[in-house]
Formats: C-alpha cells, structure tokens, sequence
C-alpha cells in the first residue's frame, strides 16, 4: 500500500473537511466528523483531520499511479471550495512525513 501526507494551514480547516466529505458522500460511503473523517474512493482513500488551523489529508493506493489519482482528486475539489485562499498543497510520501 502506498501512502501520501499533505498538511495545509488555514483558519477553515474543519469547513473544508466537511465540505469535501458532504460533497463525495453524494456518491461514496463517506464518513465524518467536525474533526475526522474518510472518503473511500474505488482507486484508494483519504482520511482527513482538522486540528485547529491545520488541515491533514492521508491518501493511501495499491500502487503509485492510484496514489497519484486520489492526490489528485482530492485536490482539485478542495482548490474548487477554497478559491478564496487558494491553498499550498504539497503531497508527501509517508517516508518523507514527518512524525
């Protein structure tokens, strides 16, 4: 299993965790809280965490490519919700994550 990490400052990150996971549980069995929560895409998942202004998205594929696809996914939507403040995304493997 091939994991990534992005953490993204800002004030909404709670709102846009919410957002991002209302917006896919149209369609995916997604669950969350203010504070946590899981979108499990066919191609991998991404479990995401709002800790005051810090927002952590974890994606996890079978393999690079499908890791590289819900990156993307999950990027793009919250780029779309956050145009206001469009935010730094920078994905990293889990090796190069800090602990």
């Amino acid at each position: 299993m091939k994991q990534s990490v992005a953490e993204i400052t800002t004030e909404r990150a709670s709102i846009y965790l919410q957002q991002l996971c209302k917006h896919f549980a149209h369609r995916l069995a997604v669950e969350f809280t203010p504070e946590q929560g899981t979108i499990p895409f066919s191609i991998g998942t991404c479990r995401l965490e709002a800790a005051g202004n810090r927002l952590t998205l974890k994606a996890e594929a079978e393999n690079a490519d499908l890791l590289v696809q819900v990156e993307g996914v999950v990027e793009r939507h919250l780029v779309r919700f956050a145009f206001r403040e469009p935010p730094e995304i920078v994905w990293r493997t889990a090796e190069q994550a800090p602990s």
